[in-house]
């Protein structure tokens, strides 16, 4: 049997057992070992030690510190406090209160690190509101559906975590190169705004009367533990002073407390204070502590019952072991699959198409936007890495940079029919049909084609180079 015949079966089984309802997981697992029967004697072995190293690894501990971080978020009265924070800002720019949606899915995304989160926690404070006021529902629908994808394009992000263990590159580089493109999404979806506002006056309500400078900081006061915690826990990553496992640690930590009150945040506060004045720990031991206990102080009343703490536990433990699963499932595949030959066959193949690197990512594109029509973002990254890796590399371009290309990818597949997440949120949210949401997020879906046009184009001035000037210091 020659290569080219064994991959298309290999791919034909795949389609059938995922087609049959197996898991993800178990289906790349089979596979992979179908295949290692083929080329090794012992497929056992390599089985058991490609699941070990692909869930003992150290790296992988920050995948489940961030997202029990947006657990504990999500369960907290962060997000009602999301709107009403930002809402004051934005009342006099075309579009108004609408762009609370692109700031507020663009705060809660980062901290959250997941689109379905994000899309489903602020389209369930801001679409009532925006409704009651009389926005134009279509364009609330679209930009809430879309803005909640920059969950996993604005850093700490789960997939991207996912797409660096996979790509065997830095977390932190990815995380870092994702920042300018995630502002440049941002800027893109409120500038459609503001001019689809402008060309359609009529369907705007009326102006919301001014707020002082005082007023609107009175209003905003409550998101500045959020804002702080964000910070700290992506500048500490950026300036080299914490790897990604230690700042998904801290931020576990001010997520607790700042959902626990100011009441623990004053009990660890005097303890800290005590313990360094009997020089029980040092001031370099005192501020860190005494930083978190000030986050809680300044978050306000508790939110934080044991129920809802246990929730946070279960959820995050339930995402986590599912993405471990099907990593160490996807690892066990991509060895085999170095063993049979049948990636550097398919670069060797692609080498000689001379398709250039541009027509590569043209197919790329074209494959992966296919794909998002059937599986979600960590299925789609951990499916194709083995395969798509190699020819990248071949083609001379760089991980990073290709990790957000697929990342915005991913984003694109959240809202594209039939299994776009993002529009099965926004259906449930709104009764609406999916055509109805999908036609309504068309304009969005189009600034982040051009979101991928403008990265592909200029590679360095978006995506690599702010890591590059950050992490050569």
């Amino acid at each position: 049997m020659d290569l080219l015949t064994f991959a298309l079966l290999l791919l034909v089984l795949l389609c059938i057992l995922l087609g049959a309802g197996l898991w993800i997981a178990m289906s790349l697992a089979a596979v992979g070992y179908i295949a290692m029967v083929f080329v090794h004697p012992s497929p056992g072995l390599f089985l058991a030690s490609s699941f070990w190293e692909a869930t003992g690894s150290w790296t992988l501990a920050a995948l489940p510190m961030f997202v029990w971080m947006g657990e504990i978020l999500f369960r907290t009265k962060l997000s009602e406090e999301l709107f009403n924070g930002l809402a004051p800002w934005v009342r006099r720019i075309p579009g108004g209160l609408l762009h609370v949606n692109i700031l507020a899915c663009g705060i809660f995304g980062s901290v959250s690190g997941s689109s379905a989160a994000t899309c489903a926690t602020v389209s369930k404070i801001a679409l009532p509101e925006l409704k009651r006021r009389g926005y134009d529902e279509n364009v609330a629908v679209g930009s809430l559906a879309t803005s909640g994808t920059l969950g996993i394009l604005i850093p700490p992000s789960i997939i991207m975590v996912v797409y660096a263990v996979a790509a065997e590159v830095s977390i932190i580089r990815v995380f870092i190169a994702g920042c300018i493109p995630g502002l440049l999404v941002m800027l893109l979806f409120s500038a459609y705004i503001a001019i689809w506002a402008m060309l359609n006056p009529s369907k705007q309500p009326r102006a919301e009367p001014r707020m002082s400078l005082a007023g609107k900081l009175r209003a905003s006061a409550k998101l500045i533990p959020c804002a702080v915690l964000i910070v700290v826990v992506i500048g500490t990553m950026f300036v080299g002073w914490a790897t990604a496992t230690e700042a998904a640690a801290f931020g576990v930590l001010g997520a607790l407390l700042m959902a626990a009150g100011w009441r623990t945040g004053a009990v660890l506060l005097a303890a800290d204070l005590l313990a360094w004045a009997f020089g029980v720990i040092g001031f370099s031991e005192v501020w860190p502590i005494a930083f978190f206990a000030l986050l809680g102080l300044a978050a306000g009343e508790s939110v934080l019952t044991w129920q809802a703490f246990l929730d946070s536990v279960k959820g995050a433990t339930r995402l986590s072991c599912m993405i471990m699963f099907i990593l160490a499932g996807a690892a066990f595949l991509t060895k085999a699959m170095a063993l049979t030959g049948i990636p550097a066959a398919l670069a060797e193949g692609v080498v000689h198409l001379n398709l250039g690197p541009y027509g590569l990512i043209a197919i790329l594109t074209v494959v992966y936007v296919l794909l998002g029509t059937a599986l979600d973002g960590v299925s789609m990254i951990v499916l194709t890495t083995s395969i798509v890796i190699p020819l990248v590399q071949q083609a001379g371009f760089d991980l990073v940079w290709f990790g957000i290309f697929i990342v915005l990818l991913v984003e694109i597949a959240e809202i594209t029919p039939p299994v776009g997440f993002n529009l099965f949120v926004m259906q449930t949210m709104t009764g609406k049909e999916q055509t109805e949401v999908a036609m309504a997020s068309l304009p969005f879906f189009l600034m982040l084609v051009l979101t991928v046009v403008l990265c592909t184009l200029f590679p360095v001035t978006l995506v690599t180079g702010l890591p590059d000037l950050l992490l050569s210091r």
